[in-house]
């Protein structure tokens, strides 16, 4: 069973390597909350994570339009020299 150890000034808990394979915490940033029940640790979610497979799966879910199509087929850099 973990239990708190001294880290300099600090205290830390040493997570065994099973619970870390199991909770998907290999080499990432973790997030800590306190709740009522003591201390949520996860990893931090990026900003944009998922969020390729949630719009693809509202492109399925709605019929596209023509000018939807022609956005989302576009290039992402032009070749064409830009003049301001």
């Amino acid at each position: 069973m973990p239990t708190l150890i001294r880290i300099g000034n600090s205290q830390g808990v040493r997570i065994p390597k099973a619970i870390i394979a199991q909770a998907n915490l290999d080499d990432t940033e973790l997030e800590f909350k306190v709740i009522d029940e003591g201390l949520l640790i996860q990893p931090v979610k990026k900003a944009r994570h998922g969020w390729k497979e949630k719009f693809d799966i509202v492109l399925k879910s709605n019929e596209l339009q023509e000018s939807d199509k022609e956005w989302l087929d576009a290039p992402l850099v032009e070749d064409e020299d830009w003049e301001w």
